[in-house]
């Protein structure tokens, strides 16, 4: 079944507050979406959460107490950039870890010594001779290439 189509947002009367509430809206995720904002999406929550931010305004709320509201009410996940606290520092600094942690294996796998491999003795080199050069078999016409 098919989510309703929200009703059409109604933006506030004052250009100044609406376009602090825009503003607000992209920095705030759509809990059904999540790859996008707010502002962006066409879900009935995202139009119902873009009704509170403007009623938060209107009330005279700031846009730290509006994004902390949000923050309770679904978690540091709602905004597109989360605090760095204890709780957020992987989301923060997890890529980052991750590419030291390739890095310094790649540096770890380049500085290993290359086994050496001792040169073939005449014998060694006779028998390689005889069987990437065998003398009973004849060339193939059709297999040899016209730079030959």
């Amino acid at each position: 079944m098919a989510e309703p189509a929200a009703a059409p947002d109604q933006p506030l009367t004052s250009a100044s507050q609406e376009a602090r509430a825009q503003r607000l809206f992209q920095d705030i995720r759509c809990v059904v979406c999540q790859h996008e904002s707010i502002a962006d999406s066409p879900a009935g929550i995202a139009a119902d959460m873009r009704r509170l931010v403007r009623e938060e305004i209107t009330s005279g709320a700031t846009d730290k107490s509006i994004r902390e509201d949000l923050v309770r009410r679904w978690g540091d996940y709602i905004l597109f950039k989360p605090p760095v606290k204890a709780a957020t520092w992987l989301l923060w600094f997890g890529p980052l870890l991750l590419v030291l942690i390739v890095g310094a294996a790649f540096a770890v796998l380049s500085l290993r010594k290359k086994p050496v491999t001792a040169p073939l003795s005449p014998e060694e080199e006779r028998r390689l001779e005889e069987l990437l050069h065998p003398e009973g078999v004849r060339p193939d016409p059709d297999a040899t290439s016209s730079h030959d």
